[in-house]
C-alpha cells in the first residue's frame, strides 16, 4: 500500500550517482516513485532491473525496491519533486554552471501540480536558488515550495550514509519543511536539521571546502618533507597526537564530483575574500603534477629510460568504486603520455577507458617494473607481496610504508 502521507508518486529527476540511491532508498520504505534521467540508454536498462554503477549493497536495495520504482526518459505531472542532477563549475570564471538544474526545475514547472514541493539535492552555489531558480518559479506562475536538502553521501558508502548521516534541509516556510521531513525520516536516521535555503547551500560547499582545505595542507607537507628528507606520515602521525591537531593524509590529487568541485564556487562568487580557498584548490589541482615530476626523479634514480614499463595502478578517485570523474589517476596518466605509453590497471574499470590499460593483474604485473599506486583498493591495500619484485612508489599510503617510494 502507498505511503499514505505520499498518495502520489515521488518524481527523482536526474538518476545518477546520488539520484539512483535516493529513489531506491525511498522506494524500498513504501513509496512509489519515478525516476526520470535524460539518459535513455540508462532508463531501459534501470527498468530491465541493473543499476548504473557499482555501490555496495546498491542492488541489493534495487530489490527491496521492486514494485516501487520505475525510470522514465521524462519528468511527470507529480506534486513532490527531488532533483539530483550534475553541477559542474565554468573552467574560467570558477563559476557554477547550473544550466542542469535549471533545466531540471523548468521542466517540473511545465507538467508539476499547482504547490508542488521541489527540493534540489545537487550541490549548488549560495544563493543559486535565489538567483536563477526563483525567476523561472515566477515566470511561471506557479506556486510551488522550494527547497534544497544537499547530498551528503560518499561513493562506496552510499547506502549505509544514506541511513545515518544526518540531513540540511532549507526551506521558505514551515509546511514545506514539514513535508519533506517527513519523506526523509522514512529513511534518514541521522539527524535533519531545518534553515533557511541560503544557509543550506552554503552549508555542503562548506564542508567540502574544508576537506580540500585540510588535503591540501597534508599535500604541501608531502612536499616540504620530501624537500628536508623527512617521513611526511610519520610527521602527521605524531602531530594528530595533539589533541587539537587532525591533519588528513596526503595522496596523488583531489578527484570526484564534490572536494573537487564545490570549492571553486566560493572563488567564483568571491574571488576577492577566498584566497585561502583558492591557494588550496590550486594546491590539490597540482598535485597529480607533482607526482609526475616525482616519478620522473625515480627513473632517473634507477636509470629506467623506457617509460613503458611504468605501471600506474587506480584510475577511480575513491577506493573500492568504479568512478573516474576527476581521477587524479587519470590526469597522471594523461601527463605521462607526453613522456610515452605507460601501462594502467583498475581493478574496477573496465578495460577500453584508457590506453594500454591492461586487463587483469597479472597482465599488469607482468608487463612493468615500476608501479604507482595510486588508489588504496583492497586488492592492494596491505598486499606488498602481490607486488613482489617490483620498484613501488605509493602516493596514497596504500602499502603503509612499505613500499620502495612514499609521496
Amino acid at each position: 500500500m502507498q505511503t499514505l502521507a505520499f498518495p502520489k508518486p515521488v518524481n527523482v529527476v536526474g538518476v545518477g550517482y546520488i539520484g539512483l540511491p535516493t529513489a531506491l532508498m525511498l522506494a524500498a520504505r513504501g513509496v512509489d516513485v519515478v525516476g526520470s534521467d535524460i539518459d535513455v540508454e540508462k532508463v531501459n536498462k534501470l527498468n530491465a532491473g541493473s543499476v548504473t554503477f557499482e555501490e555496495h549493497g546498491l542492488q541489493e536495495l534495487f530489490a527491496e525496491a521492486k514494485g516501487r520504482v520505475r525510470f522514465a526518459a521524462e519528468t511527470i505531472a507529480t506534486d513532490l519533486y527531488i532533483v539530483a542532477v550534475p553541477t559542474p563549475f565554468d573552467g574560467v570564471t570558477k563559476k557554477i554552471n547550473a544550466e542542469f538544474v535549471l533545466n531540471a526545475v523548468e521542466g517540473i514547472l511545465s507538467v508539476c501540480d499547482e504547490r508542488a514541493v521541489v527540493c534540489i539535492e545537487s550541490t549548488i552555489s549560495p544563493g543559486t536558488v535565489d538567483r536563477i531558480l526563483r525567476p523561472s518559479v515566477a515566470k511561471s506562475g506557479k506556486q510551488i515550495g522550494l527547497a534544497h536538502a544537499p547530498e551528503r553521501v560518499v561513493p562506496g558508502n552510499m547506502i549505509h550514509e544514506l541511513v545515518h548521516n544526518s540531513r540540511t534541509l532549507g526551506t521558505d516556510d514551515a509546511e514545506t519543511a514539514q513535508r519533506l521531513s517527513a519523506l526523509y525520516r522514512l529513511f534518514c536516521q541521522g539527524e535533519i536539521v531545518v534553515t533557511d535555503i541560503k544557509t543550506a547551500e552554503l552549508s555542503k560547499v562548506v564542508e567540502n571546502t574544508y576537506r580540500d582545505i585540510n588535503i591540501a595542507f597534508a599535500n604541501e607537507l608531502s612536499r616540504i618533507c620530501h624537500r628536508e628528507n623527512v617521513d611526511v606520515r610519520q610527521l602527521i602521525e605524531i602531530a594528530n597526537r595533539h589533541p587539537r591537531v587532525g591533519i588528513l593524509s596526503p595522496g596523488p590529487g583531489v578527484g570526484g564530483h564534490c572536494i573537487a568541485v564545490d570549492p571553486w564556487f566560493l572563488v567564483g562568487d568571491h574571488p576577492d575574500l577566498a584566497g585561502v580557498v583558492r591557494a588550496a584548490r590550486e594546491t590539490n589541482d597540482s598535485q597529480p603534477k607533482y607526482v609526475v615530476g616525482r616519478l620522473l626523479e625515480i627513473l632517473e634514480e634507477r636509470g629506467i629510460d623506457d617509460v613503458s614499463r611504468v605501471g600506474l595502478y587506480g584510475l577511480t578517485y575513491k577506493p573500492d568504486v568504479d568512478d573516474t570523474r576527476g581521477s587524479p589517476g587519470l590526469q597522471i596518466l594523461e601527463l605521462m603520455r607526453e613522456k610515452g605509453q605507460v601501462c594502467s590497471f583498475d581493478p574496477h574499470v573496465a578495460p577500453g577507458l584508457a590506453n594500454g590499460q591492461a586487463e587483469s593483474i597479472r597482465d599488469f604485473l607482468q608487463s612493468v617494473d615500476l608501479v604507482v599506486v595510486l588508489m588504496a583498493h583492497s586488492q592492494i591495500k596491505g598486499n606488498r607481496g602481490l607486488l613482489e619484485g617490483k620498484i613501488v612508489f605509493d602516493t596514497c599510503n596504500a602499502l603503509g610504508g612499505a613500499a620502495d617510494y612514499n609521496l
